[in-house]
Order: C-alpha cells, then structure tokens, then sequence
C-alpha cells in the first residue's frame, strides 16, 4: 500500500491517492485532485468518501466521467454538500454526481485489503472513517485532526455525538496507527489520545 497526499481547494482539504498491487483509490476528492493524477500519469478505479462536504466532493463529477466508481455513506444531495445551506456564502456549485456503492459499517474488502469502515457522525450526518488494520492506517475525514476535530456548527453537527464516536472508535485503535484526516497534518493515534481533552 503506498499513500499519496494531495492537499487543494478553497480550505486546504487532504485527498489520499491510494495504490495496491490490485487496484488504485482515492481517499476524498477535493479540488484539483484531478489534474494532479493526470499529472503523476495515474488513473484511480474507486473514490471512497469520508463525507460529502463540498470540499471532499469537488471533483467527483469529473473523475466519474472519467469511469470513476463513487463509494460513500449516503447519495448525493445538496444538503449533504452544504450547497443548500450555504449559497450565500460564495461557495462554488459542486457538480452532480451518483453515489455508485453505499458503504455500510463494518468489514469491508478493498483492492485485495480488508478494511473496517467505522460511522463517526458529529461533523456531518454521513462522516465515515476508514480503517486498514495490516496496514496501521486510518483515514479519519474531519472527524479527528492532529491536535484537534471536526467543527460541528454546520448542518447535521453534533458535539457530543461526535466526541462519542472518536473515543469509541478511533482513539481505542492502536497507539501507532497513523491517522490521515481531512485536512493537516498526519498524526498518531497514540498522539491524539494523550492530547485528547474533550
């Protein structure tokens, strides 16, 4: 498994080129994570999202055109992407695409891998976190950061809700497990826990 991080858009947001000896996937889909791939010369099969956020989902359409097979939690929706919430903003339009596959939580294969797709809502309504157990990789979204987590005062945000899920499901992996979020830098499980003071 080879990792390669991609960081664009308006908020800096991560993207996670993933590539296996049976298949290449993406991690989120931020913009201008398109044209990085066409730079590196690499096609990717599947893009897995963590949640559907405008930020994690502006290039999905275009890698969808390109044969792209789209996993996430929930179909698309306006509501999801905070279009709907926030057209006031200034935000830009997140192209239409379809949700090919809804994942479910639990054991899930990939590419040859096994992974564990964990639900930690509290960010967004359909925030997901991918975990390879062989690998010691967790793929968190904007659910837990280095040093911090996920704002919850948007639609669908819940405190509570979602500092329940990071100490049941994402600070009770083991200690070196590296943790790749939505945005910043990597960090260790290990590390989040002894910082963890929510």
């Amino acid at each position: 498994m080879r990792i390669s991080r991609y960081t664009g858009g308006m908020v800096e947001t991560n993207g996670y080129l993933v590539e296996t000896v049976e298949g290449t996937f993406l991690v989120d889909a931020p913009w201008g994570v398109a044209g990085w791939l066409d730079g590196l010369g690499v096609r990717v099969d599947a893009v897995y999202l963590t949640h559907q956020h405008y930020d994690h989902v502006e290039c999905v359409a275009e890698l969808q055109g390109r044969g792209v097979r789209v996993f996430a939690w929930a179909d698309y929706s306006r509501e999801l992407t905070l279009e709907a919430y926030a057209a006031g903003w200034g935000l830009p339009e997140v192209e239409s695409y379809v949700v090919d596959e809804k994942v479910v939580e639990g054991a899930l294969g990939v590419f040859g891998m096994a992974v564990v797709v964990m639900v930690v809502p509290g960010h967004s309504l359909d925030s997901l976190a991918f975990y390879f157990a062989e690998e010691g990789v967790v793929f968190s979204g904007d659910a837990l950061f280095a040093g911090n987590v996920g704002r919850c005062d948007l639609p669908g945000g819940d405190m509570d809700l979602l500092i329940e899920g990071i100490r049941e499901k994402l600070l009770v992996l083991p200690d070196e497990t590296r943790v790749l979020s939505g945005h910043g830098p990597e960090t260790t499980v290990g590390k989040e826990r002894g910082e963890f003071e929510f």
